[in-house]
Formats: C-alpha cells, sequence, structure tokens
C-alpha cells in the first residue's frame, strides 16, 4: 500500500493547522516579520511531514504546482498594476486626481466620502484591486495632506472597494460566489444586501465620527500641495481619459489583463504627447521600476514615488508562497479533512452559517487565498445548508461574507499583501479601521440565528423539482 495515501486523521488534520497558525502569529505579530519567511518555514515543515508520511517528491511538486497554478492570471494582473501605477503618475493621471479631489471633497467630510467614492465607482467597475491601486492612491495622498490617520484612510479606501467588488455583477469573486452555490447572479447580488447594506451603512456612521476626530485640516498645506502638484505634473482635463477607459472596458465586460494593457497602452501614448522629448528608455523605467518623484517637496515626493514591476516583487513572492502552501494543504487533504466533520455536526441555522463563516475565515488564513476561501466552505457545507432547508441564495452569501472580504485583513493573504504594498500600510494597521469587512460576517452570523433575510428553500419549487427528476 502506497504510505502517501493514507488518510489524514481528524487530529492530525488540526494539530497541523494549529501549528501552522502559531508559527504565521509569532513571525507576523509577535516578531514583526514580513510573512514570506513564517510562510516558507511552514512550507519546509508540511513538506518534512508528508515526507515522513512517505509521499513522493513528484506528489509534493504536484501539489505546490496545483496551488500555482491558480494564481498565474492574479499575479500577472499584478505586474501589469504595478506598471499602470508608475505609468499613470508619469502621465499626470494620479496628480490630477488629486488636485480635482482637493476642490471637489470637504475636507470635513473627507474619510466618509472617500468611502463612498471607492464603494461607487468599485460597483461600477467591479474590481478592488484596480479601486485601491488607482483612485485610491489618490485618494490616499489627499488624506495625507490634510493630516488624516494612514490607516483610517486605508481602511475607508479598502472597505469601499470591497463593497464595490462584493455589489458588481462584474466583480469575478461575486460570480464564484454565485456559481458555487448554483444559483442566479442577480438573485444572489440582490440577497446579498441583507447583510452588505446595514454594513455599509454602519461603517459609513463610523468614518463619518472617526474622520471629523482628530483631523487637522491644513489649508496652508494643501495649498502647497496644489501649487508643487501644477508645478511639477501635467495637470489636464484628459487625465479622465483613460479613468473612462476602466469603466467602458468593464462595461464591455473586458477581461482585466486586456483591459490593463490597453489602458498602459493609453497611457504610455499620453505621457509622449504630453513631452514629445521624452525617451523610450524613461517609459520603460516607469513601467519597470516605477516613477520617482523629484519635487523638493518631501510629502509628495514620498506619495507619488511609487509603481512598477519591480514594486509588485514582494507581493508576487509572498502569494507564489501562499499559493504552493495552500495547494499543498489541499494535495495531503489537510484542509478538507478538518472541515468535514464540523459540517457532519451542525444541528441549527445559526450553527450552519456561523461554520461556515468561520471555514471561510479559517481558509484565508491558512491558505490565504479568497478564491479557495469561497470554493472549499462552499463545496463542504452546500449539502448541510439543502438538509437545513436553506436556499442556495443563503449559501452564497454567506461565502462572501465569510471569504472574499475578509483575504483583505489577513497579512500573507493575496489581498491583504497586495494592498498593503499598494498604500504603504501595513495590513495590522488598517485592520481595525476596515468597518466593512468586519462587520459582514458579524451581520451574517446575527441573520443566521434570528432568520432575518435567510433565504429559505421554496419547498413547492422543490416538491415541483423532485417530480420532475422522478418522471
Amino acid at each position: 500500500m502506497n504510505k502517501s495515501k493514507r488518510t489524514v486523521s481528524f487530529r492530525e488534520a488540526i494539530s497541523i493547522l494549529v501549528v501552522m497558525l502559531v508559527i504565521l502569529g509569532l513571525g507576523v505579530i509577535k516578531f514583526g516579520l514580513s510573512p514570506q519567511t513564517p510562510v516558507l518555514v511552514v512550507i519546509g515543515l508540511l513538506i518534512l511531514w508528508s515526507k515522513l508520511r512517505g509521499s513522493s517528491w513528484d506528489e509534493i511538486f504536484d501539489g505546490i504546482s496545483d496551488g500555482v497554478r491558480n494564481g498565474i492570471i492574479p499575479i500577472f494582473i499584478f505586474i501589469l498594476i504595478g506598471s499602470l501605477i508608475g505609468t499613470w503618475i508619469a502621465a499626470g493621471i494620479i496628480p490630477s486626481m488629486m488636485v480635482a479631489g482637493f476642490h471637489m471633497i470637504s475636507a470635513q467630510w473627507f474619510v466618509p466620502s472617500v468611502f463612498v467614492v471607492c464603494a461607487l465607482i468599485g460597483t461600477s467597475i467591479g474590481s478592488a484591486f484596480t479601486i485601491v491601486s488607482t483612485i485610491g492612491i489618490a485618494l490616499f495622498g489627499m488624506g495625507q495632506t490634510l493630516g488624516m490617520n494612514p490607516a483610517l484612510v486605508a481602511g475607508a479606501i479598502i472597505s469601499g472597494a470591497i463593497f464595490g467588488d462584493k455589489t458588481s455583477p462584474l466583480s469575478d469573486s461575486t460570480n464564484l460566489a454565485s456559481a458555487i452555490a448554483e444559483d442566479d447572479l442577480f438573485a444572489h447580488i440582490k440577497n446579498l444586501m441583507w447583510t452588505t447594506i446595514p454594513a455599509f451603512l454602519i461603517s459609513l456612521v463610523l468614518y463619518t465620527l472617526l474622520g471629523n476626530a482628530g483631523s487637522t485640516n491644513n489649508l496652508g498645506k494643501i495649498d502647497t500641495t496644489l501649487n508643487v502638484l501644477n508645478s511639477h505634473f501635467f495637470i489636464s482635463w484628459w487625465a479622465i481619459l483613460p479613468i473612462a477607459l476602466l469603466f467602458i472596458c468593464s462595461i464591455m465586460k473586458i477581461p482585466a489583463v486586456a483591459t490593463l494593457l490597453l489602458n498602459i497602452t493609453v497611457t504610455v501614448g499620453m505621457i509622449f504627447i504630453e513631452n514629445p522629448n521624452t525617451q523610450v528608455k524613461s517609459v520603460a523605467g516607469f513601467i519597470e521600476n516605477g516613477f520617482v518623484s523629484k519635487t523638493g517637496n518631501a510629502s509628495v515626493d514620498a506619495l507619488l514615488t511609487r509603481g512598477g514591476i519591480s514594486s509588485m516583487m514582494g507581493t508576487v513572492s509572498l502569494i507564489f508562497l501562499t499559493l504552493s502552501l495552500g495547494g499543498l494543504l489541499m494535495k495531503f487533504d489537510v484542509i478538507q479533512t478538518a472541515m468535514k466533520p464540523l459540517a457532519e455536526k451542525l444541528q441549527s441555522n445559526g450553527s450552519v452559517v456561523t461554520a461556515t463563516i468561520l471555514s471561510g475565515i479559517g481558509v484565508n488564513i491558512f491558505v490565504g487565498e479568497q478564491y479557495l476561501s469561497v470554493i472549499l466552505p462552499g463545496k463542504a457545507f452546500k449539502e448541510t445548508f439543502n438538509k437545513r432547508g436553506l436556499d442556495n441564495l443563503a449559501l452564497s452569501r454567506v461565502l462572501e461574507d465569510g471569504g472574499t472580504v475578509i483575504n483583505y485583513l489577513i497579512p500573507w493573504g493575496v489581498a491583504g499583501a497586495f494592498v498593503a504594498n499598494t498604500l504603504g500600510v501595513p495590513t495590522l494597521s488598517f485592520l481595525p479601521f476596515c468597518f466593512f469587512s468586519l462587520l459582514s460576517p458579524i451581520l451574517s452570523i446575527l441573520s443566521g440565528f434570528t432568520g432575518i433575510g435567510l433565504k429559505k428553500l421554496d419547498k413547492t419549487k422543490t416538491k415541483d423539482k423532485k417530480v420532475a427528476e422522478l418522471a
């Protein structure tokens, strides 16, 4: 008998996950390390464990390959976003958004305005990553100029972007949750509102209260920043063209890779039009290494020196390691074994919803991949939901509330690492201010126990379906 095929016991699976959590927690929280090293240590120990069980190197490599394969497109998208940021700054697009924002957004209501703007635009585009890396950077720079708490501003940007991503029919994660639960996309989005709208409103109130507390609306600093931006960057109305292009591509349902490549091409064309003397080597530098601001103003230079493929390499390496870890855990049935007994012992709707939420959070913590945080709990609990008389719409909403929104709060998660690197704020710093992500699972659990908004199976339709199957 092949030792590598030996079934993993529940106790063994739980022990592995606990050891992982301790190593990751101590490394990132206790010692303040970047997540890469703790994740690499965990991968090494997991490989050692699998070899002691008799697994072959081919099986181990297959697990790593299977895990990484799922992240190839996101990794490529992150590389393109790094290039986009560098060219957008060089073409004056992000500086132009900052200038327009200073004239349009009230300093007194800045933080709630950031949340609402990101939510509205995010719903139109359907990509939280795109919102954070474009409009988010401009809004973050404005917040810095206004003297706002960077973690608070980052939390508002991310929460708004997640709301937009979650409620948009163009969102990959929203389509995935609907597909895993096997329900209608638009019915799924409508059903999301039972928890999404309360989470949005509570978040808006909190951002309004905290945004006014201790803000230093330094008008002199704003004027200085505006003068620096106008003096050193090409500020123009046509900066809206690449932004409009994002909307057009989203409406036409053009894939993210093609959208970003097209946007980078248009932006590079704008750079040459604005300054015909620009050398090709300089543009290549913006794409590869990002834009280096040399205005002489320290705060502006710190804000606008960013972007480039190289800036994404830390995130890419973490995603590669995290996906490798997830692939190994899946290959050797660690996650599946830990989840299965839980799904079989649930006795109430509230416990089913809670267990699904906690499973999604657990997958985010142990695997760090937002899609798997939807797929694994969805497959594990679908039958349990149906046995409890709960509609597939109830499952798809819970998968969103405990899966994709949580990944942004995990330092070694794909989304968490990306936004931390893009905005320059550590994940654990903005985590307490990502109110929308924190509230969504709580409200979902309350819905499970109270029954409010918890979609039940239509017994008439179920009966008709069984009759049709028998016929």
